[in-house]
């Protein structure tokens, strides 16, 4: 078992130290991700309770979350290895460009969810911007 241990514990070393880098990048976006679902639900409960209608947790969402934290970890990774390997004669930082999209994403999905969530001005404004632009995209298809 020691003969198994060693080269395996090795290799995890090495691989983390690899990815070392990327790991304040890769937490960042998890938190980001981590509040939007958390005031998604909570957004999604209080628009229930105002309905008047029932309200339960879908594990689908939930899925959906793990899905989407797993596809950012990896274009993180992606574009990083890219950075470092592929385009390392340029001073692109590729991977923090990915990670601030998809924080930024992320940002406005939560301002959104803010919105549902409180009656202060700035969000009843940012909800109102937020119907009419979508009312102006649909209208365009």
């Amino acid at each position: 078992m020691e003969n198994l241990y060693r080269p395996v514990s090795g290799a995890a070393a090495a691989l983390a130290g690899w990815f070392a880098p990327i790991v304040p990048l890769v937490a960042c976006v998890f938190g980001f991700i981590a509040v939007d679902f958390l005031t998604g639900v909570a957004a999604s409960r209080a628009v229930a309770r105002r309905e008047g209608r029932p309200w339960w947790f879908e594990s689908a969402e939930a899925w959906r979350t793990v899905q989407k934290l797993a596809l950012v970890a990896t274009g993180i990774v992606m574009a990083w290895a890219v950075d470092r390997h592929v385009l390392d004669f340029m001073d692109l930082h590729a991977a923090r460009l990915f990670t601030g999209f998809a924080c930024g994403v992320e940002f406005w999905s939560f301002l959104e969810n803010a919105a549902q969530l409180s009656d202060a001005p700035l969000f009843r404004w940012l909800k109102r911007y937020v119907r009419r632009r979508m009312r102006k995209e649909a209208g365009n298809v």
